[in-house]
């Protein structure tokens, strides 16, 4: 009969603790969770001509969320670019970067209220998998809410091929995160 008891006891026991470590590790109610949109561009290499494949396929997942009174944006940019992009290193690209911006909406077009260039997507690109394949995460924005309005996180990849003297070409966009 001893037995049982210092077994049931341990049973309660475990169960308390389990309990309280359940509730010692779960988010807070009003934490806010991101809402994101997800969208793709493909985009072909001009300064490649030859037989293989050189397009670059980019998925961009843009988001949002409103906490504490203050607006936070990120995005995350993957691609699967050619297989060789890892051989070609730092000779792709002059220089590129994702434009990240926090919006507010408004009727009509949604000004800009916030924004940054992040510029190692450049490193990234030219740092492939072997298969060409990669990803990277941009910083994230903070901005002071104003209680009346929706925001959003808006974006953009700007590229500029190696050797071909144009600059940054036309800017790929992205689908807009829903508004928060």
């Amino acid at each position: 009969m001893r037995k049982l008891k210092r077994s049931t006891s341990a049973a309660v026991l475990v169960a308390t603790l389990a309990g309280t470590a359940a509730l010692a590790t779960a988010a807070p109610a009003s934490a806010a969770s991101y809402h994101c949109t997800t969208s793709s561009y493909t985009v072909d290499d001009p300064s490649y001509t030859g037989p293989d494949s050189d397009n670059w396929d980019f998925d961009v997942r843009l988001c949002a969320k409103r906490s504490g009174g203050y607006i936070y944006t990120t995005a995350t940019v993957n691609w699967d670019g050619p297989y060789a992009a890892n051989q070609h290193s730092t000779l792709t690209f002059s220089k590129a970067r994702f434009h990240l911006q926090t919006k507010k909406s408004t009727a009509g077009k949604d000004p800009v209220v916030k924004y940054a260039n992040y510029t190692y997507l450049e490193h990234a690109l030219e740092h492939s998998s072997g298969n060409g394949n990669g990803s990277y995460e941009t910083g994230t924005l903070k901005t002071k809410a104003s209680g009346r309005y929706q925001y959003l996180a808006d974006g953009y990849i700007e590229l500029d091929w190696s050797g071909d003297g144009t600059g940054y070409r036309k800017p790929l966009l992205f689908s807009a995160s829903p508004r928060v």
